[in-house]
């Protein structure tokens, strides 16, 4: 099984990059898991979105394509998504209805210095990719709040119950994939 985990942070010391490596260390063996960032893709223009599409926007819908499942991870800036994951959305949702997003399942994982853990940008996100026809883990959101103090100790207790709840969410979102 393969899932791809998409960062939509850009910062380089990034909670929700961290997330995602994190989330690497709970998959089985059997899952080949890589994390891909979207700093390189260009603003979705829909002169660019022609036959010869940008080579940032052909790497990405190459590698939604070849997964299995999708595994995002959103901070929540000014109570909704960052502006490089919707962007990175609007390249991956054409051609409507027909794009790589289509019946491609997918989960999301949020994490913000926030008491509510970015929560809003889930919410937020899952009715962009409603629109994309994309299908969304029915889970409860798995939000990460005050994640600079989760990840400020690597020994925590904190981060040992974060590893937890991340395991078993991500074994219950494999298990959905494979069920559906």
């Amino acid at each position: 099984m393969k899932i791809l985990g998409i960062s939509g942070s850009l910062r380089k010391e990034s909670f929700n990059t961290r997330l995602l490596e994190l989330a690497r260390s709970c998959l089985p063996a059997e899952v080949d898991f890589l994390v891909h960032t979207c700093d390189s893709l260009p603003l979705y223009n829909q002169e660019l979105d022609g036959p010869e599409k940008p080579v940032a926007v052909n790497e990405l819908l190459e590698l939604i394509a070849n997964a299995d499942g999708l595994l995002i991870a959103t901070p929540e800036y000014n109570y909704g998504i960052p502006g490089v994951l919707k962007n990175a959305v609007d390249w991956a949702s054409r051609p409507a209805f027909k794009s790589v997003l289509k019946d491609r399942p997918t989960a999301i994982l949020s994490a913000s210095p926030s008491q509510v853990g970015g929560v809003r940008a889930q919410q937020q996100l899952k009715m962009v990719l409603g629109s994309t026809l994309t299908p969304i883990f029915p889970a409860p959101d798995f939000c990460v709040p005050f994640v600079h103090q989760v990840f400020s100790a690597e020994d925590s207790q904190d981060l040992l119950k974060l590893s937890e709840r991340l395991n078993r969410y991500l074994h219950d979102f494999i298990f959905w994939i494979k069920n559906r």
